[in-house]
């Protein structure tokens, strides 16, 4: 094999820069499929909770990256709407665990069904290798990136 034929990959930053422009397009589609009645704000914390079962409001703030007020804030509404419960803790009375609601897994339900009919719309007329190529891609940056996530939340538990 000749040297001079070999291609490199790209490189991080072309990657990001697609990864990003397909991002604001799936912002575009998904908004499309939204009959949200919950601001990006509120979705990210009922994705939280969704995931987080039962975590306090200053886990929640952190989480975030807001402060304890705008957090309750964002809960009161949530609750307002029947998509959050508060729940007293049992070991401490005076902490307060928050929870997804019934009304509000079945929200999340509902917008991940109509957002999969936009993304299915733009993959049917996508080529069969072509969608084959991005469900391996996205399957290796979806493992990358929990990684760091989940790495990143241990070094968070580690320093606290």
């Amino acid at each position: 094999m000749n040297v001079s034929t070999v291609r490199p990959g790209p490189q991080p930053d072309e990657v990001a820069r697609v990864t990003s422009t397909a991002a604001e397009l799936l912002e575009v589609l998904w908004g499309r499929a939204s009959t949200a009645p919950a601001s990006a704000s509120q979705l990210r914390v009922l994705l939280i909770l969704e995931h987080h079962e039962g975590i306090n409001l200053r886990t929640l703030a952190d989480s975030l990256a807001s402060t304890p007020p705008s957090t309750s804030r964002l809960c009161d509404r949530l609750q307002a709407t029947g998509f959050v419960e508060r729940v007293v803790s049992p070991s401490d009375r005076r902490e307060v665990r928050l929870r997804l609601s019934d009304r509000g897994r079945t929200f999340l339900e509902d917008l991940r069904r109509r957002r999969q009919r936009e993304l299915e719309a733009v993959l049917d007329v996508m080529p069969a290798a072509k969608r084959a190529a991005l469900l391996e891609g996205l399957e290796a940056f979806c493992d990358a990136a929990a990684g760091q996530i989940h790495h990143e939340a241990d070094s968070d538990v580690r320093s606290a």
